[in-house]
């Protein structure tokens, strides 16, 4: 059942950071109802799909969660929503606070009609700052804190975006962070809570954690950064047949390492001899790394470093960590049957409890699939679930 079994979430978020936030409540077992527009979420569009409206990106995004349509910008689509919010634990959005006061959703309408709700948004920016009203998206994050500078760094010199929405997964992990501990405090207090989760100055804090560096202290000791993420030669490494994941890192894997490949003589040598050695010299380190791990095939490499105790993973790429053997030991991808799709692939949930273990509890929905379902519960009568189809708030399902 999960240990969010009993908390009811009204999902009022679209694209990727909310929806991943919230389909991991729903995976902890909270009842998440997706508020989704008319014409639905945009993900449903994105990738290839078996019948339209249910594209990779949402499926893999949205499961757990149970859909309803609803127009809010129709008075009686508020009112419909606002009727949902009442008997609610939490209410999440990632539109701007400005776009939820313009539909009379702002916190000061919305904690009259329920005092207990977490309300929690995640959006761009802190509103205590001048930015508060900027549009923000992930590319934008990314650029504003560093990344592509970092990546430019490291590679040919031309600032790139991280091929991932990493902040979007960033910030909608810290979000459920922060709701969970928002449920504790309403638990011991009886007081719900706004609750902002910027994604500028969550990222700002997660790149700067790392590389901050001399610019910690005041005045400066350095540029910052962190010199072995930054090295060039910090990648994966080309073997003789392929590429491989290592890292040699403290002392002892180092001794264990010059011991297995029979380099006596880097052992002796103090750039490689102590970690204040090594970290002072990390791009000479990583690149006598490299020739070293050109001269054996794969396979040799994983055998001889494991048996020498020294951290070894394969390089995947999307089609190969599908058939890696331990995420196929854990069943970490089973294949499911959607009730319109047919046989996917899913993914498990990577925690686990030992007293209130928590699954997915349902596959992602069609558009408005649950839509009367959840007015019922609501209370809405059968001749309301009907006016609100002829005023156009929803959508007949």
């Amino acid at each position: 059942m999960g240990p969010l079994e009993g908390v009811k979430v009204i999902d009022m978020t679209t694209v990727l950071m909310g929806p991943y936030a919230t389909q991991m409540l729903g995976d902890y077992g909270a009842d998440v109802i997706k508020v989704e527009s008319l014409d639905g979420d945009v993900t449903r569009l994105i990738g290839p799909t078996r019948h339209p409206g249910m594209g990779p990106v949402f499926l893999n995004t949205n499961r757990s969660k149970r859909s309803i349509a609803l127009d809010l910008k129709k008075p009686s689509g508020r009112d419909a929503v606002l009727r949902l919010i009442k008997s609610a634990d939490v209410l999440v959005y990632n539109v701007r606070p400005q776009a939820m006061a313009r539909l009379q959703l702002g916190y000061d309408v919305v904690s009259e009609v329920n005092p207990r709700l977490i309300y929690a948004g995640v959006f761009g920016f802190g509103q205590d700052g001048p930015y508060a009203a900027k549009p923000a998206y992930d590319d934008l994050i990314q650029g504003a804190t560093a990344l592509p500078a970092l990546m430019a760094q490291t590679s040919d010199g031309v600032p790139r975006y991280v091929p991932n929405a990493l902040v979007d997964r960033i910030v909608g992990l810290t979000a459920v962070g922060a709701i969970c501990a928002s449920l504790v405090h309403r638990d011991r207090t009886g007081r719900g809570q706004r609750l902002d989760i910027p994604m500028f100055e969550t990222m700002a804090g997660f790149v700067m954690g790392d590389h901050m560096g001399g610019l910690t202290y005041e005045p400066p000791l350095d540029k910052g950064g962190y010199a072995r993420h930054l090295s060039r030669d910090r990648r994966p490494y080309k073997t003789a047949d392929g590429y491989i994941c290592v890292i040699v890192y403290n002392d002892k894997q180092w001794a264990s390492f010059f011991e297995a490949i029979g380099r006596d003589d880097l052992r002796k040598n103090p750039k490689f001899a102590t970690f204040a050695g090594r970290a002072s010299n990390i791009d000479t380190v990583y690149a006598e790394l490299a020739r070293i791990f050109e001269t054996r095939p794969t396979a040799e490499w994983i055998e001889l470093l494991t048996r020498a105790d020294v951290p070894v993973m394969p390089m995947h790429d999307l089609e190969s960590i599908l058939q890696d053997p331990h995420l196929v030991a854990t069943g970490f991808f089973p294949l499911v049957d959607h009730p319109s799709e047919g046989r996917i692939r899913s993914m498990k949930t990577s925690a686990r409890w030992s007293e209130t273990p928590a699954e997915p509890s349902r596959l992602a929905p069609r558009l408005n699939e649950h839509g009367n379902e959840i007015l019922k519960e609501a209370g809405f009568s059968t001749e309301e679930i009907a006016n609100l189809v002829r005023d156009g708030a929803t959508t007949a399902v």
